[in-house]
């Protein structure tokens, strides 16, 4: 499985990554060994998340919500939080 993440920033921006391992990727971007954008804004803190099936999808889903602007990108973090996590 493959992932889209959005992370908000100290300086309250967001960043929009893929990665195959969410959890390791948050800790290092935390660690300075993510982004440089994210290199100086830390902490950064995990607001969304979505799966998809290979890489070329996430890679696709990422390069699609980084076309977001601010405002739809948050619509869609407000969106997926108001699924029940058992859906």
């Amino acid at each position: 499985m493959w992932y889209v993440y959005i992370l908000k920033c100290s300086d309250n921006t967001l960043y929009t990554g893929a990665t195959n391992d969410v959890d390791r990727r948050v800790k290092d971007h935390n660690r300075k060994k993510g982004g440089s954008y994210t290199r100086a804004r830390l902490p950064v803190t995990l607001i969304y998340k979505e799966t998809l099936p290979d890489k070329s999808a996430a890679l696709k889903r990422e390069a699609r919500i980084k076309s977001f602007s601010r405002v739809k990108k948050l619509e869609l973090v407000a969106m997926r939080s108001q699924i029940p996590s058992n859906s």
